[in-house]
């Protein structure tokens, strides 16, 4: 885990290419009070890295961003109002390549989606 108490898994389940995933965000980690001091805000880049996370667990590789085709963040995550997020990540693994689409949600909201290319380290 690059970002060491960011997040717990709660809940993982990896079934014929399709990963179901809950996590707890930890409101009280440092990057919090960075991003941003009074108004706590998930980072991005810091989904992005847990999607990856998440991926490698599922495919037993190291894993390099390769491309985003496609990233749409669609609501705030404040993780002092809402600390567990659902992910499905479908993965397809082609040769040295694994392609991700990602949805992000906490409660009913949809807050992120995202479609990538990983590339399967050496």
């Amino acid at each position: 885990m690059l970002i060491e108490g960011l997040y717990v898994i709660k809940d993982y389940k990896y079934d014929q290419g399709t990963a179901n995933v809950t996590i707890h965000l930890n409101k009280e980690h440092p990057i919090f009070k960075g991003h941003f001091p009074g108004n706590p805000v998930m980072p991005g880049v810091c989904m992005i890295q847990i999607i990856k996370e998440l991926t490698e667990k599922a495919t037993g590789e190291q894993l390099f961003l390769k491309v985003s085709s496609n990233i749409k963040f669609m609501a705030i995550i404040n993780p002092e109002e809402n600390d567990t997020l659902q992910l499905t990540l479908n993965i397809s693994i082609n040769e040295r390549e694994v392609k991700v689409k990602n949805t992000t949600t906490f409660q009913d909201t949809l807050a992120l989606k995202l479609s990538a290319t990983f590339q399967i380290q050496d």
